[in-house]
């Protein structure tokens, strides 16, 4: 994973890797890839704060959708809004897993207006709108959170102020119809649990998209604490356990002195409860099942348990075979494993898969051809890659973020393989995409003087 710190062992020998982007044209100049190395994470301090608070709420990056008819066998033994289980709920998720967005937000909307002062269905609502807008703008690739300049840099963004005012307005709806029945029994389970995953929303667009790191700590601390008391209310209202389980592991996840001082906060967390609460969310869960199995996998993913995590996503995309977000991070972690050429051709199969007439709902093809370039980067295929990247960037309605990414990666390739005039052309062409960000100021660097890996 880019952004993190790996402790890296060969034979009797251990030193510390950095595995930025800095220290990857460090070994284009020459020094040994890292394919089949044996690699233990151990994460910076920024990285676990940072990345863990953008991820705290924000479970769902990779999953989507709610497992109510994967689990609706398990329901006698476990607790959920009866709203759940609504033929209307269940159509609309349906169409959720395929990403056709559009096609549940329309039904979520009559459920919405079915059901006037509810917060449950609000929070359905919220939810299919909030993951369509990360989706339009390909922040559903997990490779962009790690990182360390998603939280310290300059990014573009194509945030809709009709969107984003839509999905504020429908958090504060839900959360002022959850208060609304807490004042008239604070004990109400489904209105605790209806405000904390509102309030779990509303973190993930402020974290995601506008990175308010602050704002976003302070919804997930609440969204925590509301589903912390559904449990003690309830035990067997197992979905509440995602958002909790989040926080336990992110906390517990801090580096020792860190972790010393959020604790005179009253800030604690445990990674190995955390993990169990996922677990058992992800076995037993009505409505967050696929959340939690993603989320373990993201965080299996960032210890660098790479097969553990190709096992669960695996499973997620045998249960749910039309969903491209699944296919493309399984060959993510094949990429993020070492696995060389096998990632190639992982990413080859998913552009094979999508020729297939309606296979996929809608796919954002610049998030393979991304990762296909990252892949065939890391082989030294430089020529390949660039063309890869350079797909990325002149796909369709690609997000700016990734299209200013592209471009600055597809630059650095030409100048690797000895292309200077085209080099110069993706540079020039990432700074014209977002000349206020801080890729800008790194292509603007590389216009002046090639790239040499280094």
């Amino acid at each position: 994973m880019r952004g993190a710190i790996l402790e890296v062992k060969r034979g009797d020998e251990k030193a510390s890797v950095d595995l930025t982007a800095e220290t990857r044209r460090a070994s284009e100049d020459g020094s040994p890839g890292r394919d089949g190395t044996l690699v233990e994470m151990r994460s910076n301090r920024r990285w676990v704060l940072g990345v863990g608070l953008a991820w705290l709420l924000a479970w769902a990056v990779a999953g989507h959708g709610d497992a109510v008819q994967a689990q609706a066998v398990q329901a006698a033994a476990v607790h959920s809004n009866p709203l759940n289980n609504d033929p209307l709920v269940k159509e609309a998720f349906t169409h959720f897993y395929d990403l056709d967005y559009a096609g549940a937000v329309e039904r979520f909307e009559r459920f919405h207006g079915q059901h006037p002062g509810d917060p449950q269905p609000t929070v359905l609502l919220l939810d299919a709108l909030l993951f369509q807008e990360l989706y339009r703008q390909d922040l559903l690739d997990t490779t962009f959170y790690a990182n360390d300049g998603f939280l310290t840099g300059r990014h573009a963004t194509q945030e809709d102020p009709r969107v984003r005012d839509r999905i504020l307005g429908l958090a504060d709806e839900a959360i002022h119809e959850a208060d609304w029945r807490l004042s008239k029994n604070q004990n109400d389970v489904d209105a605790l649990y209806a405000r904390g995953w509102a309030r779990a929303l509303k973190c993930t667009y402020i974290a995601m998209v506008e990175r308010g790191y602050g704002a976003g700590f302070r919804l997930a601390r609440a969204a925590k604490d509301d589903h912390a008391r559904v449990l003690q209310l309830d035990p067997n209202y197992v979905d509440a356990k995602l958002v909790v389980g989040v926080y336990e592991y992110v906390v517990g996840a801090l580096p020792l002195p860190f972790k010393l001082l959020v604790g005179f906060a009253g800030i604690t967390g445990s990674k190995s409860r955390g993990l169990e609460m996922l677990a058992d969310d992800g076995r037993r869960g009505i409505t967050t099942s696929v959340e939690a199995r993603t989320t373990t996998a993201l965080f299996l993913r960032r210890e660098g348990r790479y097969r553990e995590a190709i096992e669960v996503v695996r499973g997620l995309k045998n249960e749910y075979p039309r969903d491209y977000l699944f296919h493309l991070e399984e060959a993510n972690l094949r990429k993020d494993a070492g696995e060389g050429m096998g990632a190639v051709e992982a990413y080859r199969e998913i552009l094979a898969v999508n020729a297939k007439p309606g296979y996929f709902y809608a796919p954002r093809l610049e998030l393979t051809y991304f990762g296909l370039g990252d892949a065939l980067r890391g082989q030294r295929h430089y020529s390949e890659a660039a063309q890869a990247y350079e797909q990325a960037a002149g796909t369709t309605n690609v997000g700016p973020e990734l299209k200013i990414r592209s471009l600055l990666d597809a630059g650095e390739c030409r100048d690797l393989n000895g292309e200077r005039p085209l080099a110069v052309k993706d540079y020039q062409a990432a700074v014209d995409s977002g000349p206020s960000t801080s890729r800008a100021d790194t292509a603007r660097k590389f216009l002046r003087s090639a790239y040499h890996g280094n």
